[in-house]
């Protein structure tokens, strides 16, 4: 496969529609090899989005829970559709987000023509041991398919050594894409210090533990500073409900925010605190407050998370320690220093992470072996 440019056929059993983790490394990446020349397809689960070229829509999909995410999966897909579709495109590469179903995905792997090389990204790492169990079984169902990837990319150590460990994969190492250039702002400064939290109200996000970390450090701390609570999720009336019932001070909660608003979010954070308690198989949330701005990326302390922040480990936080949790935040509130050093170290970190760089080790994949 010596052709300058691929016709490279990205594969999800989700659906497209929606900004989650999987989804933005599948429109980054794909975005990316677009620009370069490449000729780009998304054969993915149940999509209404309209704006995408070559969006592929295959699968029927029902809602489901899964490593304490809300997710869609698919019912079993056509595989004369499937094959009418890959005869059709004639693909150079398969790109497969992994863990996958064998209900399109594995399908899709299936009828794949030799000529058509296979490459992998795997995703996650799990919650706690159920969804271990779970990944366990998945493992089961597609081990005749696994056999046929000729690549497979790992976003994080974290989710390499769970691969290798449950799915026996071995892979290369290449982190989530950030295209740092649409999420740059100009500093904003603020005449109080700012927390921001931005992400779902779910319970494995963690903002119920930022809350009652508040909670003890205006008890302890009487400074001036404001918080602001970006994102919904079923956990909002709860949340809200305990910061008023509490008297939570200068705290707001703004609701969904739109990926276009969310670098000005971002670089308005004196903090931005991410407490997720696990189940991250990477921080893509973390290089986006980086990119924007934030002065102060603080997030929970588990594995996916400590990828990203691991050198610098005072940016990790044990977040059901409530008591660690809220000096942390104060910490970071009294000491300018302290945040201008954070600042100073998230931005030279963060070039690593941006999508020509990344998408050209995805390529260098892509063409192994050549």
């Amino acid at each position: 496969m010596s052709k300058k440019y691929l016709k490279i056929g990205f594969v999800l059993d989700d659906t497209l529609d929606t900004p989650d983790g999987v989804q933005q490394y599948v429109l980054t990446v794909g975005s990316w090899l677009s620009s370069q020349g490449h000729e780009v397809h998304y054969l993915v689960g149940e999509s209404k989005r309209q704006d995408l070229k070559n969006l592929h829509p295959m699968a029927k999909n029902i809602k489901v829970r899964f490593n304490k995410n809300r997710l869609s999966i698919p019912l079993p897909t056509s595989k004369k559709a499937i094959d009418q579709k890959l005869k059709k495109l004639k693909l150079d590469i398969l790109h497969v987000q992994m863990p996958y179903s064998p209900l399109f995905a594995g399908r899709v792997i299936k009828a794949a023509p030799a000529s058509t090389k296979i490459i992998g990204t795997f995703h996650i790492v799990p919650a706690n041991w159920l969804h271990s169990t779970g990944a366990r079984s998945l493992e089961l169902l597609n081990r005749h398919t696994l056999k046929q990837f000729d690549e497979i990319i790992c976003v994080s150590p974290a989710a390499a050594t769970f691969a290798r460990t449950v799915f026996g994969i071995e892979s290369t190492i290449i982190p989530n894409p950030v295209n740092i250039k649409t999420m740059k702002h100009l500093p904003i400064k603020n005449k109080e210090p700012k927390i921001v939290f931005l992400g779902r109200l779910v319970e494995r996000k963690g903002c119920q533990y930022l809350l009652k970390s508040l909670l003890r450090l205006q008890k302890q701390y009487k400074g001036k500073y404001k918080v602001i609570i970006g994102g919904k999720g079923p956990l909002k009336d709860k949340l809200e409900t305990f910061a008023k019932k509490n008297k939570l001070k200068n705290i707001k909660f703004i609701g969904f925010v739109e990926e276009a608003a969310k670098p000005t979010l971002l670089a308005s954070a004196d903090i931005a605190v991410f407490p997720s308690t696990g189940g991250e198989s990477f921080g893509i949330s973390l290089i986006e407050a980086m990119a924007a701005g934030s002065r102060v990326v603080l997030g929970g302390d588990n594995a996916g998370y400590r990828g990203v922040l691991g050198d610098h480990p005072d940016l990790l936080v044990d977040v059901r320690n409530t008591i660690g949790f809220a000096n942390r935040l104060q910490y970071f509130l009294e000491h300018k220093k302290a945040r201008d050093a954070a600042a100073a170290w998230a931005k030279a970190n963060i070039g690593q992470y941006d999508i020509p760089k990344v998408g050209k080790q995805v390529v260098a994949v892509y063409r192994k072996g050549e």
